[in-house]
């Protein structure tokens, strides 16, 4: 695989995915986009009343935040998008756009080939009960605590042939910067 020109911070919510993916693209000299700022309002409303999102809600969402890294990639600018990409198909859609999302029933697709961002995905991991707590200290966030548990329901934790890491929020912020730093070396 290539040196990813973008990483994708991703998690349930409450990982840390914004404010690791902020200060990782302040270290790197790279380009930050939280994902929580292009959800169309209707997500957004859905969520602040207890609402889960499904696939509908969430594959166009997706689909633009494809083009906003395909956008930056071609203009030369290296990324970092925090944003929950729970399932593998979701991420899929982060890397080829909508010929990442599954087809629905009668549905085609022409063949088109697919402009893949190269992506290197960090997955903050941990434990229900400590990110709960995290949830539980967090103010002005859309997202209600109550939804987390839907999130850890939905998580499809990245896996071979992904390109991933996998990080523990147990660690302190400089821990898993410089674990993601060092990952970059190698990559």
């Amino acid at each position: 695989m290539a040196a990813p020109s973008a990483l994708l911070v991703m998690g349930v919510s409450g990982s840390g995915k914004s404010t690791v993916g902020a200060l990782l693209a302040s270290e790197l000299g790279w380009k930050f986009y939280d994902a929580d700022d292009y959800h169309p309002k209707e997500n957004r409303l859905k969520m602040e009343k207890g609402i889960p999102l499904n696939d509908q809600d969430r594959i166009p969402w997706l689909c633009n935040l494809h083009d906003i890294l395909l956008r930056e990639v071609a203009l030369g600018q290296h990324v970092v998008l925090a944003c929950s990409a729970l399932k593998k198909t979701y991420r899929d859609i982060l890397i080829r756009g909508k010929v990442g999302a599954p087809l629905h029933y009668g549905e085609s697709r022409k063949e088109e080939k697919p402009t893949e961002v190269q992506l290197l995905v960090i997955h903050l991991s941990g434990s229900f009960e400590v990110i709960s707590g995290r949830l539980l200290q967090r103010k002005e966030h859309f997202m209600p605590p109550s939804l987390l548990q839907s999130q850890f329901d939905t998580l499809e934790p990245p896996s071979p042939p992904e390109n991933f890491i996998q990080i523990s929020v147990d660690k302190n912020l400089s821990e898993i910067i410089a674990v993601i730093m060092e990952t970059l070396k190698i990559k």
